[in-house]
């Protein structure tokens, strides 16, 4: 049963500002739900918070243990029961808010002379209300209030509360400020999520957008698993604004031709970018040093093809009969050069994976690295899609060589913006990373452009959107720096607990986010939003679309309406 927004559901009893308030319930305990967002109204002040525990209690132990209900008529039974049993409600306060005192009150123009043009804002809890101030299950209003107006520019609805259905918007302002997170186990919409929050990101036009497909889901339609329905990819519905980038010469996704491809130079490929791949590839020690020799020795321009051109296992025969390297293979150059010879054979070796990519040529067409960033200047939204190159190693590859260059152009853009040279600040970008443990795990965050973005790039105007199964797997340092974290169900305490970290009340939000729904559920909380919140996610149908673009961006004209847009009567 769902009771009715603003309703009184109890008072308060007990509690602390530490260790959170104790509500006792005056409905029934089966009206109210974990998660559930209520106010508690004191005085002048309000304080929002949410319910984490429901606990059953009794005036004395005796009235618990015994069955009265079987040994007493129900109507004495049901008196008994509302004198001596009773349920607690803990709620955790996270915001207070000064209302001021009632408008026809003498008090009032004090109050508003003190708060011009009713500017107050919800603050974090300082205090605590007294004994038996009034809670209330929140209203519409309380949730604009608190998570913003869904009418107001930058407000995004991302879902509605559990109970009582009010929107619950997202800051999509603040969202960009700072990098963030989608989580969830396999299974639970991280998916359908993700594109509601980047269709409201293009939408709203607050940001370029970069976003590494690995699966193909975002940029043309696709047809969901589990119940066959079409799903519409992101530059379906929003074609002026979307490319998509396939990787690889003749690159097409579900069978539909790329807006332009993008294919590799060798001269693109700095010794950072094969460091990175130390895991993927099984380097050595030793591979640092020979990189640098074959840079030292070729150019930073040549060292990749002109150590791709020699040979393995080469040797001549001399006239003495002794065989030595020949000229113009990895045993040769190193000699020549210092370098252990096993250790540059074995790089060579294991670079052959690299070597052989379809998608890096010498002399590629065009200039589509530059492109891509052109149009990300420019405002436009980049879907990168891997087509058939779904390894780990085009994945960790591409991914880190795109997003270094970027990083240049926006560092660049940025000195330059603050140095005077320009008037025009660098337009915000985000970048989606899908498996970001793949790359911000422990061993490989620090040799990744993704942790430097996550750590410093907020003030170069460039930000992550990390979606991953497994945040735990991810680098305490980079979880530390996301800002707004939406999370589904996640089924391990170590992913649980990776969500949570570095929040307050981390313990009082563990047991509502292990208890969410399996799927179109989720917690939302972080530096995009005022205060933690459950919610039950939109839907990614046609009535989204409906609602953020409107009924008319996918329904024909009548002849009616064509008249009068002309200026005459039907």
């Amino acid at each position: 049963m769902t009771i009715q927004p603003g309703t009184t559901i109890g008072y308060v009893v007990g509690g602390s500002l530490k260790n959170n308030l104790n509500i006792r319930l005056t409905i029934p305990s089966n009206e109210v739900q974990e998660g559930s967002f209520v106010v508690i109204e004191a005085g002048n002040d309000n304080f929002y918070g949410l319910i984490t525990d429901l606990q059953l209690g009794n005036t004395d132990p005796r009235f618990a243990d015994e069955q009265s209900e079987l040994r007493l008529p129900a109507h004495l039974s049901s008196l008994l029961h509302g004198q001596t049993l009773f349920t607690n409600l803990e709620v955790m306060p996270m915001l207070m808010l000064d209302r001021g005192p009632d408008p026809g009150s003498p008090e009032y123009p004090i109050w508003l002379a003190q708060n011009p043009e009713n500017k107050t804002r919800a603050i974090p809890v300082k205090t605590i209300p007294a004994h038996h101030a009034i809670a209330r299950s929140a209203h519409a209003g309380d949730v604009a209030e608190i998570f913003g107006d869904p009418e107001k520019k930058g407000n995004f609805i991302v879902g509605t509360t559990r109970e009582q259905k009010h929107p619950v918007c997202l800051n999509l302002e603040k969202f960009i400020q700072r990098s963030s997170g989608i989580f969830g186990a396999t299974g639970t919409g991280k998916s359908f999520l993700t594109r509601i929050i980047l269709a409201g990101l293009i939408h709203h036009d607050l940001a370029s957008l970069l976003v590494f497909d690995m699966h193909n889901e975002y940029g043309y339609d696709d047809t969901a698993s589990d119940t066959n329905q079409k799903i519409s990819g992101l530059r379906t519905k929003f074609p002026l604004k979307v490319k998509v980038v396939g990787l690889g010469a003749g690159a097409s996704i579900r069978k539909k031709s790329a807006d332009f491809n993008l294919q590799l130079s060798g001269t693109d490929i700095a010794p950072e970018d094969i460091l990175m791949l130390t895991r993927e590839l099984n380097l050595r020690e030793t591979s640092p040093a020979t990189l640098d020799a074959l840079v030292h020795s070729f150019g930073p321009d040549k060292w990749f093809y002109q150590f791709k051109r020699l040979k393995t296992g080469a040797m001549i025969e001399t006239d003495d009969g002794k065989k030595i390297p020949a000229p113009g293979s990895v045993a040769a150059w190193a000699d020549q050069h210092g370098v252990n010879t096993a250790a540059a054979e074995a790089l060579h070796q294991k670079l052959g994976r690299i070597f052989n990519k379809s998608y890096i040529s010498e002399n590629p067409p065009g200039q589509p690295l530059q492109d891509i960033i052109r149009f990300l200047e420019q405002g436009k939204h980049i879907i990168l899609s891997f087509g058939d190159h779904e390894e780990d190693l085009d994945y960790l590859l591409v991914t880190n060589l795109l997003t270094r260059k970027i990083r240049q152009a926006w560092e660049k853009k940025t000195n330059d913006f603050r140095g005077g040279a320009t008037s025009q600040s660098p337009r915000p970008l985000v970048i989606v990373v899908e498996e970001a443990h793949k790359m911000l795990n422990r061993e490989m965050s620090v040799q990744t452009t993704f942790s430097t973005i996550a750590r410093e790039m907020r003030k170069y105007y460039v930000t992550l959107l990390i979606i991953d199964q497994r945040p735990s797997q991810i680098y305490d340092e980079v979880m530390s720096q996301l800002g707004t974290r939406i999370s589904g169900w996640l089924g391990d305490d170590a992913d649980i607990s990776a969500v949570l970290s570095g929040l307050a009340g981390r313990d009082s939000l563990r047991g509502m986010l292990s208890r969410l729904q399996p799927k179109e559920e989720v917690l939302m909380l972080g530096w995009g939003v005022p205060m933690p919140i459950p919610l039950r996610s939109r839907r990614y149908d046609q009535q989204f679309w409906d609602e953020l673009l409107g009924k008319e961006s996918h329904s024909a004209k009548s002849t009616d309406d064509l008249i009068k847009s002309l200026g005459f009567d039907a």
